[in-house]
């Protein structure tokens, strides 16, 4: 920010602030309103459940059963093109090799590779990591962002610049950005951050690794951070899971939905993925697992002894409004969809617990244990539910990133870095068989009123 708009900012703070007052004034409609016109506020029904709007072939998220009518709550399931995302991982685990690349080519084709296959996928991703001359020295460099979320929308929107054919909508053209974007994207999170913390810490060093063609995205992304270059394999296989297990979450979720609504208008896909980034960028969609890693400090300061009943008294004033953000919730517990357990998070739970004993902090794991066990009980206890509420994928994703030495202002970057695997199969999706602009109804309820002329009001 320069000198002169520091000024007019300051200048017109008031005025705007009184401006501000007016428009949240006249923009504000009743509840009541939405009752009686009978709007799905959300896109969700009265139980929380989506409005149909769309169809995919992608992912399903299930955690319901429906028999005679009747719905019943079930543990929850993710699929992958109909295979179940925990078979994905436990596969790859069991076979000693990385699964994200595997899930890209799976999302974005619709089949498993044969070795071949994948071969020479993970051949082609290495080629398109590489970003386009002088990249990082005009766009990354010389605007350096202090949020990795608007800096990577940033750098994506620049990059049609770079594009010999950008505005073509074709689905082998599109598929061609979708696989560079997919293979550049950590190279964009990973350079940006080293581009901040350079020019806005103390930190004085400037330190950009180029990717290793061998290396897979979960290796590569380590691998660049990390000053030294070093990691072990567990660690590596752990974010492998992480990117896996958030490669794609069904058609409606916020960035996804996002992602078709933005290619139904013909846009290019620079201008639908920035769009999808900003949609993820908001912290009820992607920042949870920050809001999780800011609690349990919370609660590792105000819980000197970590007993049982000492970490149910402390949920509890959370809960009640007493403590931490004072806002009633517990983060990273529930979930919008899934409503006895998330798969995401019963796998990631597993993986967290081998990296906590290879870096010896099994007491740190056990806290994680105790504070969802106890915040289950407890929410079901207030509620007065008849059903469990469980840790959803947020809870464990932001202390397994810890554990790899990761800065939080990736966290959301690491997100996206797999999510746009999903978004790029659901924007050929729509493409392919979309074919109509989404364009919802929204219903006017301001009564009509006369213009008044200027010397009349």
């Amino acid at each position: 920010m320069d000198f002169n708009e520091a000024n007019l900012i300051v200048k017109y703070s008031h005025k705007i602030s009184e401006l501000a007052k007016i428009a949240a004034a006249n923009n504000n409609i009743e509840t009541e309103m939405y009752e009686k016109y009978d709007v799905k506020r959300g896109l969700r029904d009265k139980n929380g459940k989506g409005v149909l709007c769309g169809l995919t072939e992608i992912s399903e998220v299930t955690s319901w059963e429906e028999k005679e009518g009747k719905r019943t709550p079930v543990p929850g399931v993710l699929c992958y093109r109909g295979y179940n995302v925990k078979d994905l991982v436990k596969t790859c685990v069991e076979e000693n090799r990385f699964g994200f690349e595997e899930t890209v080519y799976l999302l974005l084709f619709g089949k498993l590779p044969d070795k071949k296959e994948l071969t020479s996928f993970y051949e082609m991703l290495a080629e398109f990591r590489v970003l386009p001359r002088n990249f990082v020295r005009d766009v990354i460099m010389k605007s350096p962002s202090k949020d990795m979320m608007n800096m990577l929308a940033k750098c994506v929107l620049n990059l049609y610049s770079y594009d010999p054919d950008p505005d073509n909508v074709s689905i082998t053209n599109v598929l061609r950005q979708s696989l560079q974007l997919i293979a550049q994207l950590p190279m964009l999170s990973a350079y940006s951050y080293r581009a901040y913390r350079y020019y806005n810490t103390n930190d004085g060093s400037l330190v950009i690794h180029k990717p290793v063609n061998e290396y897979s995205t979960a290796q590569n992304i380590l691998h660049i951070l990390r000053k030294d270059n070093s990691f072990t394999d567990l660690e590596a296989k752990v974010l492998d899971v992480c990117l896996t297990l958030h490669a794609d979450h069904g058609g409606g979720n916020a960035s996804t939905f996002t992602t078709h609504l933005a290619t139904s208008t013909g846009t290019d896909t620079y201008s639908s993925m920035s769009a999808s980034l900003g949609s993820l960028k908001g912290p009820k969609h992607g920042g949870a697992n920050i809001k999780v890693m800011q609690m349990l400090e919370n609660i590792k300061e105000n819980v000197k002894n970590r007993s049982e009943k000492n970490v149910y008294d402390y949920i509890r004033k959370i809960l009640n409004k007493k403590a931490f953000d004072r806002t009633g919730l517990v983060y990273g517990i529930g979930h919008a969809v899934y409503t006895v357990s998330d798969p995401r998070a019963e796998v990631l739970e597993i993986y967290a617990g081998k990296l906590a004993e290879e870096k010896g902090l099994q007491e740190e794991f056990e806290l994680y244990e105790n504070v969802a066990k106890a915040a289950s009980e407890l929410i079901c206890e207030q509620k007065k539910l008849d059903k469990p509420v469980n840790p959803n994928v947020d809870f464990y994703s932001g202390f397994v990133y810890t554990m790899l030495n990761l800065p939080q202002a990736l966290y959301t970057p690491l997100f996206a870095i797999a999510r746009i695997a999903g978004w790029s199969a659901h924007r050929m999706e729509e493409l392919v068989s979309g074919g109509r602009i989404i364009r919802p109804a929204y219903a006017c309820v301001i009564d009509r009123r006369e213009y008044v002329p200027i010397d009349k009001r």
